[in-house]
């Protein structure tokens, strides 16, 4: 129990602190006071739906996404949710202990999947977003992403950006620059072979950055991003779980860790099905990452 409390307070603590790097959207500010976040009404419970809506048109997706979940990607590290710094023009100079809030003045959200992409969780999320019309970010691995470039361009192609999240999933602090350069750079070639750019946006595995690991982001030309709501699924509680923690952390500005690849990832995607179309209902509106 003592446990739990730690877990839960350490997540309330952190939930306001988020990322960095010059993510100048037109519509969105960085502020760095420390006041809470915008709240608003809690949102009504989840319900499990009796069966899924009808999905919207747009371009198909590969057919051999179409079957079963694969087995769990060898990369499924456990994420930390922790602060991450800001870096670029104007900034002050990059550290991990240096934490900022994302605000806006409207109801703006950020909803980002981290590990894949995989070959059964991708697609079904995928499929959710387009149904709702609504725009993420996916920070993918770059083995996956080599095994799958496929869905690296349906990603694309349904609007979402696609980002960096390294290229085996390590604790980029732990290694030497040489190979921080490897795990962020030899991603980001296949991000650019296989769509055409290099990506803009990086993620450390856990959230985990340091003076070097950010130099190194910046100077392969991408913003460092963390998160202020972690939506916990990489625990495995249940997708109701997930939801409520979802809804009940939501503010305008956020940005929302989950995760489509890196195990089994059925939770999240049954989740997000939930929580969508209220956040939506709500006047919350999922938009991309722009750096």
């Amino acid at each position: 129990m003592d446990s739990d409390r730690h877990t839960h307070t350490r997540r309330k603590f952190l939930q306001a602190a988020v990322v960095v790097g010059a993510l100048s959207a037109a519509r969105v500010l960085f502020s760095s006071d420390g006041g809470a976040p915008e709240t608003g009404p809690r949102p009504s419970a989840p319900t499990r739906p009796t069966q899924p809506p009808a999905t919207s048109a747009g371009p198909p997706l590969p057919a051999e996404y179409a079957g079963p979940a694969s087995a769990p990607g060898p990369f499924r590290l456990r994420p930390m949710a922790g602060e991450t710094s800001r870096s670029g023009p104007g900034a002050s100079p990059p550290h991990p202990d240096v934490a900022f809030r994302l605000s806006t003045d409207r109801r703006e959200i950020f909803l980002t999947f981290d590990d894949g992409p995989h070959p059964a969780h991708t697609p079904e999320i995928l499929r959710i977003l387009r149904r709702h019309d609504t725009r993420a970010t996916f920070f993918v691995i770059g083995e996956n992403a080599l095994e799958f470039p496929d869905l690296l361009r349906a990603l694309a192609d349904d609007g979402h950006a696609v980002a960096n999240h390294t290229w085996t999933h390590p604790q980029l602090t732990t290694l030497p620059p040489g190979l921080v350069r490897s795990e962020l750079g030899r991603t980001s070639d296949l991000i650019e072979d296989v769509l055409g750019t290099a990506p803009d946006l990086a993620r450390a595995p856990y959230g985990d950055w340091d003076e070097t690991s950010l130099s190194i982001c910046n100077a392969l030309g991408m913003s460092p991003v963390g998160w202020a709501v972690d939506s916990q699924d990489w625990t495995v509680p249940g997708a109701e779980t997930i939801a409520y923690t979802v809804l009940d952390e939501m503010h305008p500005g956020a940005i929302v860790l989950s995760h489509d690849g890196g195990g089994e990832r059925s939770q999240t995607v049954e989740a997000l099905d939930w929580y969508l179309p209220r956040l939506l209902d709500d006047g919350y509106r999922p938009i991309r990452i722009e750096p």
